[in-house]
């Protein structure tokens, strides 16, 4: 599938990237040639982003920062000072990408109240751009009567080879919205799996870089986190990885819905 979201579609994802250890490793994958960079609230490693973008002398208009509001912050008397906390610790005067990482569980913020306030942070110029993570249909359904059809750029959510959520794929492709995968590598298990093996030594790269370049295809954005440089080598590599509709195909009969994100706050999944 031809991709045209604005996000650049192979990122880098910052969980645990905390620590001296995890400024290099940011600042690793910034010198591989990542340039989308997601971090949030709840990771702790927004100033780890900050700090290895500033080491890294790179032109801020050649980098795609993502940040995430976290669901303790949602209520209107939060929210902007939250994002603003947010810029603060990045060193920055604006996000590329701003979401809101969970939606409100049962309804402790209304919901119109934290859209709301996503447009918002958007209009004075906080982020660039807006989106969302962990939405369901229901609630994809409900930001885009509340907002417009064109407001979100991106639903982030888990997609991986063993979990590839028809339903809400189906859906949103045919509302023009782009998912954005995270646990890309199910924790790395794709790299034991037989079909990637073999895939990957056909093409000469890793069942990982397979694995990113199946969802690049099905036009996904993808962010995997990895704390080695020689894996980040590895799956940057998936950018130049031609699969053919075989392997597409063969790859597509991994999906057995194993879920690996599922907290109490969770919201009523599709898939």
């Amino acid at each position: 599938m031809t991709y045209q979201s604005p996000i650049p579609q192979l990122g880098l994802g910052t969980f645990g990237r905390t620590g001296e250890e995890g400024i290099e490793t940011i600042l690793a994958a910034l010198e591989i040639g990542y340039r989308h960079i997601d971090t949030a609230q709840s990771y702790g490693t927004e100033a780890n982003v900050g700090e290895a973008v500033g080491r890294s002398g790179l032109p801020r208009a050649d980098l795609f920062i993502t940040t995430k509001v976290a669901d303790t912050n949602l209520a209107r008397q939060d929210f902007a000072a939250s994002v603003e906390e947010s810029l603060e610790t990045l060193g920055l005067d604006q996000v590329d990408l701003l979401l809101i990482h969970w939606p409100s569980q049962d309804d402790l913020v209304p919901f119109e109240d934290y859209m709301q306030e996503l447009v918002k942070a958007q209009q004075r110029g906080l982020t660039r751009l807006i989106g969302v993570s962990n939405f369901p249909i229901a609630l994809l359904e409900k930001a885009m009567a509340l907002l417009g059809p064109d407001a979100l750029v991106t639903n982030q959510v888990e997609i991986h080879p063993y979990h590839q959520s028809p339903r809400l794929v189906a859906y949103c492709r045919s509302k023009g919205l782009s998912l954005t995968a995270y646990q890309p590598l199910y924790k790395g298990a794709v790299n034991d799996d037989a079909l990637l093996q073999e895939i990957a030594a056909a093409h000469g790269v890793t069942a990982s870089a397979i694995a990113l370049a199946f969802l690049m295809a099905e036009g996904h954005a993808v962010i995997p986190a990895s704390g080695s440089r020689q894996n980040l080598e590895r799956n940057f590599a998936a950018l130049k990885v031609q699969l053919s509709d075989a392997d597409i195909q063969r790859i597509g009969a991994l999906d057995r819905g194993a879920r690996h994100i599922n907290p109490a706050k969770s919201p009523r999944w599709d898939d």
